[in-house]
């Protein structure tokens, strides 16, 4: 896919707690800004004894938002629910009622071979009862991709079932901490997780089998206060920007801004996309200098990343070259 904007648009993916009281409130008052997707998560940070009362929590936030639109104009971000099993989905979906429309789609956790067919089933079914899409994101973290030998064939095999809801798969995301959590490792603030080298081989091969179809998104970064912690994420962002990623789970508000000015589109490289599709056809070359004077496009090796680039500028914006 990748042929429209919306798989650009979740940009900075903030994670909350399904059960968090405050964050109905936060988004009427705009606390968060306008620039950045929210995910309500009912697995990792919910207890195992208390997820009925999050998922009723939940609903209450939602319908909370719902009501507020009514009467008041706020940023809305995209909403998705990250859920613990495929028959979550549909109960979610009946217990928010005349609030549904406000779910952009699923987070899908630790998606696998055994998982998978559930899942898709279970937004397949959701989306003929809705009159809207709901998308759906899965999350690459189990432990069947760290072995070689069948690494391949689980992340072809993942790819072929995807197939049959590709259009509704907003973006590919990675789970880096559940990641390093297999190999016991934790990155500190100045490290970036690429150079986890067990770890970045894994999301090399989840982008080279996904990265020409679907984006991609970046993993999560922890840190969010104290010395440097803005400094690593800029360095992390630059490395994901580098290998393909678009996008990045945050944990805390402060790191919002951080990823929408790193994926910002420079001035050069928004002005070489537009020449680069709006070619000369009559021209005799599909080699010329950028409008800079600086480097050189080509025709017919850059036009996946003019598209790109446009679609990013869409999403994020675009900024002086020499802006820092």
């Amino acid at each position: 896919m990748k042929n429209s904007s919306i798989y650009y648009s979740v940009g900075p993916l903030l994670y909350c707690p399904g059960n968090r009281e405050t964050i109905a409130p936060s988004i009427i008052q705009q606390k968060f800004g306008n620039r950045f997707s929210l995910a309500l998560c009912l697995e990792d940070t919910i207890s195992d004894q208390h997820v009925a009362q999050a998922e009723h929590c939940l609903a209450a936030s939602i319908q909370k938002i719902h009501c507020a639109m009514e009467h008041t104009s706020f940023y809305l971000p995209k909403i998705f629910i990250r859920v613990r099993r495929p028959q979550q989905i549909l109960h979610m979906i009946d217990l928010l009622g005349d609030s549904r429309h406000l779910i952009c789609g699923f987070i899908l956790p630790k998606f696998a071979p055994e998982t998978a067919d559930g899942y898709i089933q279970a937004i397949i079914t959701a989306n003929e009862q809705s009159g809207q899409a709901i998308y759906l994101m899965p999350i690459y973290e189990s432990s069947c991709i760290i072995d070689l030998r069948t690494r391949f064939d689980i992340l072809y095999e993942l790819k072929e079932k995807l197939s049959a809801v590709e259009e509704l798969v907003l973006n590919i995301r990675v789970g880096g901490n559940d990641l390093c959590h297999l190999f016991s490792i934790r990155r500190h603030e100045n490290e970036s997780i690429h150079k986890i080298r067990p770890v970045s081989d894994i999301f090399s091969d989840i982008l080279t089998v996904y990265g020409m179809d679907y984006v991609v998104s970046g993993p999560v970064w922890e840190y969010y206060n104290g010395n440097g912690w803005k400094e690593g994420l800029i360095k992390e962002l630059a490395d994901d920007k580098l290998c393909g990623f678009i996008g990045k789970t945050v944990i805390h508000p402060n790191q919002i801004d951080v990823v929408n000015r790193a994926y910002r589109v420079t001035q050069n490289d928004y002005l070489d996309a537009c020449s680069i599709l709006n070619w000369n056809n009559t021209s005799v070359r599909d080699v010329s200098a950028n409008p800079a004077g600086e480097r050189m496009n080509e025709k017919k090796t850059h036009t996946n990343w003019a598209r790109q680039t446009l679609f990013m500028a869409e999403a994020f914006g675009i900024t002086p070259s020499d802006a820092s």
